[in-house]
């Protein structure tokens, strides 16, 4: 495991020397041992398990009265070969707080190991079953003390667990739940996956202990302070097999053993052996949309918002983003679309046009259902917009022009601000219709900018409104189980801003016309509880479809991230829509799909409104 790091940061090595302490007073009842840096000698304990870099120890002295851990990880391949699990051992060795990046927490361990001696042979070793009890449930809500409650709280990174060096709470905290087993072996029964693999083959599981945030689906879904602490990550087998590849969120899974551990940013159990699945959840992939357009009606109008991975003309997946759209979407008469690629990708030469995408993805709709997309957007300026170097990604639409048109085209171009006037018909005009919002603010700094449109039926009798966005990611954010506290949440400042310069270009709409129709739909980065989109709310007067559907909580969700679904894509309505009826699905066609069958990062969504006059 410690092989793959690159980086070793360490606490300063001591000269002194401790005798006859046990392993639950080198860890110590906090994060940090004690006795960091320190020479020890006569440490006796029983062998638990073994990697392919080190062993892992259990003392035979246990102390019931504290939280430490009675077990710990000895790194070095020195003595592997001379002991074998269940050995009674005593070694010298020397206690160190290891940790491959300045961002994770240490992991207290054993270098150096000397004067080993095996004094008995066959010892029983026995896992701590972790589920079995209440005492053995780890804690459903809270992470760590010092996340005020809320790991989405700000400012961000305002504390470190290396620096506070907490007295452990398990039954209070995730994170002191995990650091209190941190070497212990144990076991864990009725797995269930909350999670695909990632690229090293782990996978996040909950076992049989009470849980909060469950979906339908089987997988935990992030909520309003409750980011699911008692999720566990399954890490690289000890015996060198191979974790599966097709794992698929809510899978059950065998029984397993194994070590826990932190590594990488993240707690993690190490299991004897790879992880089995046991069965699959039924059925096995997701059902198309039940929200339809009627005909041409302005009062059952379907839309449909995608998230479709850097397409590009030549992209592998444009079959198959027709296919959705057309099978499980059922070709909504407007979609909002994020991330088209320029016409060539990420050939980083200066073209910014669109068209050949957009016509590509038309055509392959045509190809497979004769239905006849139009589309609209604007170019961005050159390697402005964030994403792949060259690739030049942008909102746009696709909109069905047997249904529905574009009122009183009139399109801007890459640096045109829109604008909001009422027209002489005393409905609110746009200056540029498709037209971007604040393009020059210092909100947009390589990120992408929203589109507004202006739409009407064919009569020329019903208008409405579309703002389609695509804030800035989270990159730069920080682990959490991390030692930031609370997590840093990657480019937070900027979606702020984001949101209110959209919020505010919305409430102008809406204070020319109170009952205008609105829809803002996208992918935002962010969740409905955190600052930018509680300021967004707040500002522009919108209502989340979501809470006008009375969507379940647990089943909001558009993609999968370390162990939560969660929901980065929303749709955003106002008053005058909310007050009709509405339809909302999110149709999970990706996040139930395997790896390997996934075809965007991301779930579309489907919602029907009522935009008649």
């Amino acid at each position: 495991m410690k092989l793959l790091l690159s980086l070793f940061v360490s606490v300063t090595i001591l000269t002194s020397i401790s005798f006859g302490l046990t392993i639950g007073q080198i860890n110590g009842p906090r994060y940090l041992s004690p006795y960091a840096g320190q020479n020890v000698t006569g440490i006796r304990g029983i062998v638990t398990a073994k990697g392919p870099s080190g062993f892992f120890l259990r003392s035979v002295e246990e102390d019931l009265r504290s939280d430490a851990s009675n077990s710990i990880y000895v790194f070095g391949s020195t003595f592997l070969r001379n002991i074998t699990v269940g050995n009674l051992i005593a070694l010298d060795a020397t206690v160190a707080e290891y940790r491959s990046s300045t961002a994770y927490i240490y992991l207290t361990e054993l270098t150096n190991a000397r004067n080993l001696k095996i004094l008995s042979s066959l010892n029983p070793v026995v896992p701590i079953a972790i589920g079995q009890n209440f005492a053995t449930y780890p804690p459903a809500q809270q992470f760590s003390g010092f996340d005020n409650g809320d790991v989405l709280s700000i400012p961000n990174n305002s504390s470190q667990i290396s620096v506070k060096n907490p007295v452990l709470d398990p039954t209070q905290y995730g994170l002191d739940f995990w650091e209190s087993l941190s070497g212990e072996l144990v076991s864990i029964q009725g797995l269930t996956a909350i999670s695909k693999p990632n690229s090293f083959g782990d996978t996040w599981i909950t076992g049989s202990w009470n849980v909060t945030g469950r979906n339908g689906r089987g997988g935990m879904t992030m909520t309003d302070r409750d980011s699911n602490p008692e999720a566990i990550l399954i890490g690289a087998p000890l015996d060198g097999s191979d974790n599966p590849a097709d794992i698929r969120l809510g899978d059950s899974l065998e029984d397993i053993t194994g070590v826990v551990t932190q590594a990488f940013g993240f707690y993690r159990i190490l299991p004897l052996t790879s992880l089995a699945v046991a069965g699959t959840k039924i059925p096995a992939s997701v059902a198309p949309t039940t929200l339809l357009s009627n005909g041409t009606s302005c009062n059952q109008l379907s839309m449909g918002a995608y998230n479709v991975e850097n397409l590009t003309p030549t992209s592998t997946i444009l079959p198959s983003i027709a296919k959705h759209i057309v099978e499980y979407l059922k070709a909504p008469t407007i979609m909002f679309l994020q991330e088209i690629q320029d016409d060539n990708g990420a050939v980083n030469d200066g073209v910014v046009s669109a068209n050949l995408t957009l016509t590509t993805l038309v055509n392959s709709i045509k190809a497979q259902s004769n239905i006849t997309y139009a589309y609209a957007t604007v170019n961005p300026v050159s390697n402005s917009d964030g994403g792949e170097p060259g690739g030049n990604i942008r909102v746009a639409y696709l909109y069905q022009p047997s249904r529905i048109r574009l009122h009183n085209a009139n399109p801007g171009s890459s640096t045109d601000a829109n604008a909001v006037s009422l027209g002489s018909d005393g409905i609110p005009e746009l200056k540029y219709n498709p037209g971007r919002i604040d393009p020059l603010s210092a909100a947009w700094s390589a990120s992408r900018k929203p589109l507004a449109a202006a739409w009407e039926t064919l009569d020329g009798r019903n208008v409405f409104y579309t703002v389609n966005v695509h804030f800035g990611s989270k990159g730069g954010g920080s682990s959490i189980h991390g030692d930031l506290r609370t997590p840093v949440n990657g480019g937070v400042a900027n979606r702020l801003m984001q949101a209110n310069v959209t919020a505010d270009f919305i409430s102008q709409i809406l204070a020319l016309s109170p009952s205008a129709k609105i829809i803002t739909a996208g992918d935002f980065n962010e969740f409905s509880f955190a600052p930018p989109l509680i300021s967004f709310v707040s500002l522009s007067g919108l209502q989340e479809l979501d809470e006008v559907a009375k969507t379940p909580v647990e089943e909001r969700y558009t993609y999968l991230y370390d162990m939560n679904c969660q929901q980065l894509d929303h749709i955003f309505v106002s008053p005058s829509l909310a007050a009709r009826p509405v339809g909302l699905e999110h149709i999970h066609v990706n996040t139930w799909a395997s790896v390997q069958d996934q075809i965007s990062d991301h779930d579309p969504s489907v919602a029907l409104l009522d935009v008649c006059e």
